[in-house]
């Protein structure tokens, strides 16, 4: 008997051939019949006119802690998400010794965005090594959830606070080296490392693998080599702008050394910036002359970004602009409103060093959210240029007015400079690429300021019934089958017999994303961004219902997948 058929169903499933009418039969996680089905089922339901595809992967989240507090990996898996990749960007929670569990925490919290109070409250930190962290999570998540191993935590298990600022002896090398082979043993996707200037610690510090020397990432990539079902990822100055001759060479050598594929985050396309596309994927040319594999995330939605004067958000990553706010609030308004210092913040946020940056520093462009003062009673939804127009002032002056009257908590949102259709074409050129690859959520971080997690279900929206960019066959190989593939997982990413049963099933003249809005569910009550799934009927994960109308079930049947068991060695020829 089987457990559940899904009748008369559009079927897409992920391999891009035509969609077709079936019905399909779950058994025991699995996917045990697509066709006419005459047998028994415990459960079944009638689907015509809704689309059965597989669930979707992302490839690039930080749900490390998130899932301990939500084992449904909210919103991700309310909009069809059913297996994440997580332990990106050199940060991770394990290895880890007792000692260092409030420096992770505080580092979590300024290079993720995490609130601190939701990661002391909501997270057991009863682990030391990697399969623990690992063993912590089996058997009590909704979705499925693989893990790179974080270079900065295998650096500060071994050399302590040595680990910022310091180079590693032969035997500390050796030692990291060790950790990364024991996390890898354990089910380790592989390893994440960040060079990127942008990461600091809780200290204000760059983060531990920022120190680190090529040597030493070649010693780690050529470590990886050796597992089967494994990856690097990896995080350079260049990726939010364009890459330096130096940082192509350092991801053809990380890939090559480990004979596996590399991925990075995020391409940002952009017509005004011609040159951007061609410049980041030639490290994808040069890594397939030299035996590697270097692939590009990038998200094909515009994803809205909650910025302010008050809070860290990526403001303070324009070159120049950190110690201004981080000053207390008094002093940050009163250096704000000096002209001087305006102008020359100006022209750091539009100078070549502002690299992708650049795209915030058109003020006039902004619109006001929230506001919390009288003098801005009535601002919430204008645009800042028609304000400072009938304000006489400029427009970074008048955003500076309008958040000084808040005490900064103002919310700002900056309108997207690429949402033009030169832009959107040229996405949909740049997503033909082999070494091109959808995603780049951040899912699980920066939870306050941005929500990329529906990406799934606005981009299948817009393909059906907005710009139309590829057809809905395309799409969903995009978003299941196309990540599957590049990690290597096994019987999973399509719609087929004997595979496991991830499915999402939609409405196709529905399925969308909801408003991201503002809610506070976090342990300590901190608040995150949140958008409701629309047009989601249901989605199974191991063939067990895990949502059922944007509600999820209850259940907790994802798995943690480790690498060996659950992934194949993926050829970077």
């Amino acid at each position: 008997m089987l457990d559940h058929v899904i009748k008369g169903v559009t079927v897409v499933d992920g391999t891009g051939a035509a969609a077709f009418v079936a019905d399909v039969g779950i058994r025991d996680g699995r996917i045990a019949r697509i066709g006419t089905i005459e047998e028994e089922s415990r459960t079944s339901e009638d689907a015509h006119g809704l689309v059965l595809a597989p669930g979707f992967v992302d490839p690039h989240t930080h749900y490390d802690a998130q899932l301990f507090w939500d084992p449904y990996a909210t919103p991700s898996l309310n909009h069809g998400v059913t297996t994440v990749a997580a332990g990106n960007c050199g940060f991770t929670l394990a290895p880890l010794k007792p000692q260092d569990a409030d420096y992770t925490r505080r580092m979590m919290s300024k290079v993720e965005g995490m609130s601190l109070v939701a990661l002391e409250e909501g997270a057991p930190w009863s682990w030391r090594g990697f399969g623990e962290y690992l063993d912590a999570l089996e058997g009590r998540i909704a979705v499925n959830a693989g893990f790179m191993v974080g270079h900065c935590a295998l650096r500060r298990y071994v050399m302590g606070a040595d680990a910022v600022g310091g180079q590693p002896s032969e035997e500390q090398l050796a030692a990291i080296v060790g950790l990364l082979h024991e996390a890898m043993d354990a089910g380790a996707w592989g390893f994440s490392t960040t060079q990127s200037s942008t990461h600091s610690d809780g200290d204000g510090k760059p983060v531990a693998s920022r120190h680190a020397l090529p040597a030493e990432l070649i010693a780690l990539s050529k470590a990886v080599g050796e597992h089967e079902g494994t990856q690097i990822e990896a995080i350079v100055a260049g990726c939010l702008d364009q890459f330096s001759d130096a940082e192509i060479d350092l991801f053809v050598e990380m890939s090559a050394a480990a004979g596996r594929p590399l991925n990075w985050n995020v391409l940002t396309i952009d017509a005004a910036v011609p040159e951007r596309v061609p410049r980041q994927l030639f490290a994808s040319e040069r890594a397939r002359k030299a035996g590697g594999r270097v692939v590009a995330l990038t998200m094909p939605i515009l994803t809205p970004m909650n910025m302010s004067l008050g809070t860290f958000c990526a403001l303070n990553l324009i070159p120049g602009w950190g110690p201004i706010l981080s000053l207390p609030v008094p002093e940050r308004i009163a250096k704000l409103r000096e002209p001087d210092v305006r102008a020359e913040m100006l022209v750091r946020a539009n100078s070549k060093e502002a690299g992708v940056f650049r795209r915030l520093a058109n003020f006039g462009r902004y619109v006001i959210g929230d506001t919390y003062s009288a003098a801005n009673e009535g601002l919430t939804g204008r645009v800042v240029k028609d304000i400072a127009a009938e304000r006489g002032q400029e427009p970074f002056e008048c955003l500076v007015e309008i958040c000084a009257a808040d005490e900064l908590r103002t919310v700002l949102w900056p309108m997207p400079s690429d949402n033009d259709p030169a832009s959107w074409a040229l996405r949909a050129e740049t997503w033909q690429h082999e070494d091109v690859l959808l995603g780049g959520s951040d899912a699980g971080a920066h939870l306050d300021r941005m929500c990329g997690a529906p990406y799934t279900t606005r981009f299948i929206g817009d393909c059906l019934r907005g710009r139309k960019l590829v057809g809905l066959e395309q799409a969903v190989k995009m978003l299941s089958d196309d990540p599957a593939r590049l990690f290597g997982l096994r019987e999973r990413g399509q719609v087929r017999e004997g595979w496991h049963a991830d499915l999402v099933l939609f409405d196709p003249e529905r399925i969308d994303a909801g408003k991201a809005t503002l809610v506070h569910d976090l342990p300590g009550d901190s608040p995150r961004l949140d958008s409701k799934a629309i047009g989601i009927t249901a989605v199974w994960v191991n063939g067990v219902e895990a949502i059922r109308g944007d509600v999820v079930s209850g259940s907790v049947p994802g798995r943690v997948l480790r690498s060996g068991r659950d992934t194949r060695t993926v050829s970077t020829r």
